[in-house]
C-alpha cells in the first residue's frame, strides 16, 4: 500500500491549519507558501476536506479555512480514507462485505486481513493533535 500524495498532502494541510490556528481563518495561499505544495492541488484536496465537513470556509477578504473540530478530533486514518479511500491492501476488503468468491478457500486472507488490522491500528491511534506535539518537540530546523 502506497499513500499518494494527495492523502500526504491532506495531513500536512491539516497539521498546517492546526498549527497556524488562533482563531482566524488560514489561507490556502499561505498553506501553499509554508508546504510548497501547489496552489491549485491543494484547492482539490481542500475541496474533498470541506465536503467531508473537516475543514470550515469562511469567505471574504479575511477569508480561509479552519477545523471543523478539535485537532485532537482527527486521526490520521479518517484523513486519509477522505483523499484516499479504503487503506485495505487488497480489494476483497475494501468494502463492508467481503464477497471473494475464493473466501472459502483463499488462504492468504487471513495475512490480508492481519495487514488491514495493522494498518487500521497505527493510522487511527494518531490524531492531528499528535503530530502537532511531534512537530514542537522537533529538534532540528523542520517545521511544518
Amino acid at each position: 500500500m502506497k499513500i499518494s500524495t494527495k492523502g500526504r498532502y491532506a495531513l500536512r494541510m491539516m497539521l498546517d491549519i492546526a498549527l497556524h490556528d488562533n482563531g482566524v481563518p488560514v489561507r490556502i495561499k499561505d498553506i501553499s507558501a509554508r508546504q510548497e505544495i501547489s496552489l491549485k492541488y491543494l484547492e482539490q484536496i481542500v475541496s474533498a476536506l470541506v465536503r467531508a465537513k473537516y475543514l470550515k470556509s469562511v469567505r471574504g477578504p479575511q477569508g480561509g479555512y479552519l477545523l471543523a473540530k478539535k485537532a485532537s478530533e482527527y486521526t490520521v486514518g479518517d484523513i486519509l480514507r477522505v483523499t484516499e479511500g479504503s487503506l485495505s491492501p487488497v480489494e476483497c476488503l475494501a468494502g463492508d462485505v467481503n464477497d471473494c468468491p475464493r473466501r472459502g478457500s483463499c488462504v492468504t486472507l487471513r495475512l490480508w486481513e492481519e495487514l488491514d488490522e495493522a494498518i487500521s491500528k497505527v493510522v487511527d491511534s494518531y490524531t492531528i493533535e499528535d503530530l502537532k506535539n511531534w512537530n514542537a518537540g522537533m529538534i532540528n530546523d523542520y517545521v511544518i
